[in-house]
């Protein structure tokens, strides 16, 4: 550092002008200058006492800048190597955010399903998780319910210092600008890589009971949120809950909703609502956690659950390729030239082995022609995962397929519940089905509690096999199955349950399920 004159204690601008006029023009000659020597120039203010005084003052001084200098000339390799340090510290936090980044472009893991009552904040919730609002249909946003299954994807991700998981979404909602990508909102240590996973966000309202059993096969485990500001069960939450034993899914996490939108007290007493509502069922050892999605309370705890409840299903590549759509898309705007029109995409879920892009695949039961279906074939040109792209696909997430198939085919969500394989595997289309019926005790969905009757003899039912509808009419009863004729046709995956509902006060109603019978 430089001193000037002015910089001398005692000496102001003016006598420091009149030490430059003489020749003493730094602190450096006015430090080494005899006394005498200075008195004999005789500077105006400059006497027998002020003259010793400036003399020793910027000697002090000077000393101090030496030191200074010193100091800094020592400090120097030790910023070198803190700098260096800093540097590589730098270069290690990239590779991890690379390596974070090329993870979170895989395909997801794990289907996590969101159902319950209408209104109880599904949609909400997956929006806090993701970043992302489900219900993207002008009919949705108008009516403010989902209608169509909702899809998102989500990365979790870990803290091991502080013990925390968050979502990507959450900690990029966070982030200061500047700050490194991917650390602790806690401890700023940096985040460990744990899966991808897809949401389906299932309609609640109870018209819509169908789209949410056709979801349920997709899901590899379920939350189920009841809202805090309303008497539990609901009927749609009781008939969710019935679905869900249904499907088989087990891994269930309880969602206590809305809790900013009513006293501790309350909140209390509708825990202990839910408690008396799932005792006895498969969700009877499930956690509940209280939560406020609008305000993205206790969101982490959800998080925590996914890895501690629900893991990831082990898959087997080697299998024969099944997929099943739960969507399908036209992706062409109106007005696109011939020459630039995509084929129609398909979305859904592999259920078992893997698709490659390039591969020749099968639809069924396909396309109508006059009273019969057809399958129909096509080519695999793009396979996607939000905005991920990849070269092949396997069980896990939800995916898009992108075809080589006449638009006017997938446009409208036309394809739903169709079946995917490689040509020549997949099993035969079914008009008739033999059922051995299981009906349950009471009817699911109703505020009043109705007993479930026998089947009738021409009876038309609601089936809901994997993300297909068809109507079953019994034609014949047996001693220990029944036989429906089904219209439209159907091809199901092997294993598959039919979910049973009848009209009750003009709306379909939960009442049971059937299995193949005698299927090995």
């Amino acid at each position: 550092m430089t001193y000037d004159l002015e910089d001398v204690p005692g000496i102001g601008n003016a006598t420091a002008d009149r030490l430059r006029a003489v020749g003493i023009d730094s602190v450096e000659k006015l430090a080494s200058i005899e006394l005498r020597d200075l008195l004999k120039k005789q500077i105006k203010g400059i006497g027998k006492t002020t003259a010793p005084k400036y003399i020793n003052n910027a000697k002090i001084l000077l000393e101090k800048k030496l030191t200074e200098e010193k100091a800094s000339t020592e400090s120097k390799p030790e910023k070198q190597v803190i700098s260096k340090e800093k540097a590589i510290h730098k270069e290690v936090t990239s590779k991890k955010v690379s390596e974070i980044k090329k993870l979170i472009q895989q395909q997801a893991e794990c289907n996590i399903g969101l159902v319950g009552h209408v209104d109880h904040g599904k949609t909400t919730l997956v929006k806090s998780l993701t970043g992302d609002w489900t219900d993207r249909h002008s009919e949705e946003q108008e009516r403010g319910i989902s209608i169509k299954l909702g899809y998102s994807n989500a990365t979790i991700l870990y803290c091991p210092t502080c013990d925390i998981y968050y979502t990507k979404y959450m900690i990029e909602q966070e982030r200061v600008k500047g700050q490194p990508r991917f650390t602790c909102l806690k401890c700023k240590d940096e985040l460990e890589f744990k899966r991808n996973i897809s949401f389906v966000d299932a309609p609640g309202h109870e018209i819509l009971m169908a789209t949410m059993l056709s979801g349920a096969s997709l899901m590899n485990g379920a939350c189920l949120l009841i809202a805090a500001d309303e008497d539990c069960p609901q009927p749609q939450t009781r008939e969710h809950l019935e679905a869900l034993k249904i499907a088989g899914i087990k891994n269930i996490i309880i969602i206590q909703n809305k809790i900013d939108a009513v006293s501790k007290e309350q909140a209390l007493e509708n825990y202990k609502q839910i408690k008396e509502f799932i005792k006895g069922t498969i969700a009877e050892n499930a956690p509940i956690i209280p939560i406020s999605a609008v305000f993205n309370s206790n969101i982490g705890l959800i998080v925590r659950a996914f890895e501690e409840i629900i893991p990831s299903p082990e898959t087997n590549e080697n299998e024969s390729f099944q997929f099943l759509i739960a969507r399908s898309f036209d992706i062409n705007r109106p007005g696109k030239e011939i020459k630039d029109l995509k084929g129609g995409v398909i979305g859904g879920s592999v259920l078992k082995g893997k698709i490659n892009i390039g591969d020749r695949i099968e639809i069924r039961p396909g396309i109508r022609i006059k009273n019969n279906y057809m399958p129909i074939q096509s080519t695999i040109v793009s396979i996607s995962q939000g905005n991920n792209n990849f070269e092949n696909a396997k069980p896990g997430g939800l995916i898009g397929l992108g075809t080589k198939l006449d638009p006017s085919l997938t446009k409208g969500d036309h394809l739903i519940g169709h079946v995917v394989g490689k040509p020549g595997t997949l099993p035969e289309i079914l008009t008739e089905v033999e059922l051995k019926v299981n009906l349950l005790e009471r009817v699911i969905g109703t505020e009043m509690q109705i007993k479930v009757s026998e089947l009738k003899h021409n009876e038309k039912l609601l089936l809901v096999v994997g993300t297909e509808k068809t109507a079953g009419t019994v034609t014949k009863i047996l001693k220990n199955s029944f036989i429906l004729k089904l219209n439209p046709p159907i091809c199901i995956p092997e294993n598959f349950i039919f979910v049973i509902s009848r009209i009750i006060n003009r709306r379909y109603r939960l009442i049971g399920y059937g299995e193949i019978f005698n299927q090995n």
